[in-house]
């Protein structure tokens, strides 16, 4: 029962989209405009930086805040925490009122690691930008996150429950990435310095 409620709790506030309350505000469909995506790159390239931002802040805390809550409620299952954290990006992405069809929870997988251990964050956020730059593509932020976290995790924890979770919830986040993946295949998706470039480090003339 408390494994279920640690679920519900994390799904339930995944399920909360920022992007699509101000795809609805903005009367513009994040879903069929840029990468067709319900999260905060796709906010930030079709609407504008400040709401892009908003969005990822947005996503990035309600994982943490599953995380947080389920380590209070149940202090005594050692999982709760991790559980509720890729419940909530599961929630990111599969919202039952939108069809299912969500965005790819890499804000809330972010989330859901800080939340979980600081440090693994740090790691991984260091590393894993380092990568991207490097390899010149955003989704290798994604891909190398995914394939280490269970490493550090199975490392630092030493426990086989949360090795698995977090292996579990990292395979999901890849596979939800293949779309990017094919694009970048294709030499269709846009190189991460160029984003960097385009998008972060100049202002707009549409921003609000």
């Amino acid at each position: 029962m408390k494994i279920a409620l640690c679920i519900l709790l994390g799904y339930l506030l995944g399920s909360v989209s920022p992007a699509a309350l101000i795809s609805k505000l903005k009367k513009v469909d994040l879903r069929k405009e840029g990468t067709g995506n319900l999260g905060a790159t796709n906010t930030l390239m079709v609407i504008g930086k400040l709401y892009g931002i908003f969005v990822m802040v947005f996503d990035i805390t309600k994982a943490v805040l599953a995380v947080k809550l389920a380590a209070l409620a149940f202090p005594g299952i050692i999982c709760a925490p991790l559980i509720a954290g890729a419940s909530t990006v599961i929630g990111h992405m599969f919202p039952f009122y939108m069809k299912f069809k969500g965005g790819k929870g890499l804000a809330s997988y972010g989330g859901m690691v800080l939340a979980f251990d600081p440090l693994i964050f740090i790691m991984l956020l260091v590393l894993c930008l380092v990568i991207m730059v490097i390899i010149n593509y955003g989704v290798a932020l994604t891909l190398s996150a995914a394939c280490i976290f269970p490493i550090l995790t199975g490392l630092r924890h030493k426990d086989l429950s949360l090795t698995l979770i977090s292996t579990a919830i990292s395979l999901l986040l890849i596979i939800k990435h293949i779309p990017v993946i094919r694009r970048v295949a294709r030499g269709e998706d846009i190189k991460a310095r160029v984003f960097m470039k385009k998008f972060l480090f100049s202002k707009r003339k549409n921003e609000e």
